[in-house]
């Protein structure tokens, strides 16, 4: 007992050391470069991890849903990982993984599980323009900065959208309210490595009026939020006159949230700019992590609403 909970305390402290875990997984031959990859997804998404049981196919299902599963009471939607990513799994599709995403439960199948590995987000580089296909934010360096040994990423945000369309709420002023005005000259810093996510933030900071700078990761976030800094104090202002908020993913290559966040409230420049965290890793653990690392709001992906209104609070606070 008390080795698994150190196992937790030290898995739970990951989210402040800018580490994270991936469970490395594959999902069959690639006809494109005629081997089996590996593939990686946090280990914070991955409720269980069980032996392929049986499906019910559902009438009208959209392509790559296998159907649905019952587990222990609960249906859960299963989709093809390997058809999603164009892959043939040659021993069958033998793993369902079960993730957790923005309050929302499914199943992944896939061929098999490889092994767990504990990286620093340093090791992981954005894929986006490195030939990616747009289900891919990442490639992870499992060996070190001169490893050979690559994992695949995937922007699971983008896959189940793709597979799942739902009803997104429309950002518009009906559902957000009316405009937000801040102080001219002033931005929302934003930050968030997956492209459909991006591309729904700048909807939402569009309709509600509010101009952004976005990037792509925390670590451009922190040099953006720097270079802003020295350009202010060049023109005799502080930070404060040209970033309102920064508004941040958890889960991002290079640098995390956590760490975007603690190192924003640790810089006397930056202390006083509020900083809401917006992601799909949802869940109490998370929520108590935010809270230390001292930013102003949490939101889960994707409500539109919900993020408009913790936007509100934060620059009124």
């Amino acid at each position: 007992m008390q080795a698994i909970q150190q196992e937790i305390d030290e898995r739970t402290q990951l989210t402040s050391s800018n580490k994270l875990e991936l469970l490395l997984f594959r999902l069959g031959h690639d006809p494109q470069l005629d081997r089996s990859e590996l593939f990686g997804i946090n280990v914070f998404k991955v409720r269980e991890i069980i032996p392929m049981p049986a499906i019910t196919a559902v009438a009208g299902s959209p392509p790559n849903m296998m159907g649905v599963v019952d587990l222990r009471g609960q249906i859960l939607p299963v989709i093809n990982l390997s058809a999603v990513a164009g892959c043939t799994p040659r021993s069958g599709l033998n793993i369902l993984l079960i993730t957790e995403y923005a309050r929302t439960t499914q199943a992944f199948a896939v061929e098999s599980v490889e092994d767990i590995v504990r990286l620093d987000w340093r090791q992981v580089m954005s894929a986006e323009g490195n030939a990616s296909s747009g289900l891919v934010t990442s490639i992870a360096r499992l060996d070190g900065e001169n490893s050979d040994r690559l994992a695949q990423v995937l922007d699971v945000e983008t896959i189940l959208r793709e597979v799942m369309p739902n009803n997104d709420v429309a950002a518009d002023p009906e559902t957000i309210g009316a405009e937000v005005s801040i102080r001219p000259g002033t931005i929302i810093l934003a930050a968030d490595d997956s492209l459909i996510a991006r591309a729904m933030i700048e909807d939402g900071l569009t309709a509600m009026g509010l101009p952004y700078i976005m990037c792509k990761t925390g670590k451009e976030a922190w040099e953006q939020l720097q270079a802003l800094a020295t350009h202010a104090q060049n023109e005799g202002k502080t930070v404060q006159d040209r970033v309102a908020l920064v508004l941040t993913d958890l889960e991002m290559p290079e640098m995390d949230g956590f760490t975007l966040t603690r190192n924003i409230k640790q810089d006397p420049r930056f202390s006083s700019i509020p900083v809401v965290i917006h992601s799909s890793l949802t869940g109490t653990a998370n929520e108590v992590h935010v809270k230390k690392v001292g930013a102003n709001g949490y939101v889960a992906k994707f409500q539109i609403d919900e993020l408009a209104q913790a936007l509100r609070q934060a620059l009124a606070a």
